[in-house]
């Protein structure tokens, strides 16, 4: 069965919106309130924003319930066009062992340094790591099960 899907357009750009995946964490209205408001119906006013604005904050999505796409891009090749979301990304919970994240990334530390990694990277998942955030082995030397 497929998921339910809404679309709204300013006739440059349509978000578009799952609702079943969405985890509601907020970012999208608390950012742009004057296009996402829960408060009204239809939520999403896709008028109440340029559309770098509007692309801007659905990338900020991190469920990719929302994405986008460019309707000029529609009419170039109408059977081709992508949603498109920044924030999807495969991310691997290995069984006993640190999540991996098998594509280009952006770590933000708690300090607000930035790393950009390459390549596949180890994600500390049981927490006893000395290299936070990433992993050290440390969860066999634990005995980490999840």
């Amino acid at each position: 069965m497929a998921l339910e899907t809404l679309k709204y357009t300013n006739n440059e750009v349509t978000v578009v919106w799952k609702p079943k995946i969405c985890t509601h964490s907020t970012i999208c209205w608390k950012g742009l309130i004057e296009v996402f408001n829960p408060k009204e119906k239809p939520w999403i006013k896709i008028d109440g924003a340029t559309t770098e604005k509007i692309i801007e904050q659905v990338r900020k999505c991190p469920s990719g319930a929302l994405s986008y796409y460019l309707n000029a891009a529609t009419q170039e090749s109408p059977d081709k066009v992508i949603a498109e979301s920044a924030n999807i990304m495969k991310v691997e919970v290995t069984p006993d062992g640190p999540y991996l994240i098998k594509t280009e990334c952006v770590i933000v530390h708690s300090n607000g340094t930035e790393e950009t990694k390459t390549g596949t990277v180890a994600l500390c998942r049981c927490g006893s790591s000395a290299n936070k955030p990433y992993c050290d082995g440390s969860h066999r030397k634990i005995g980490f099960e999840g």
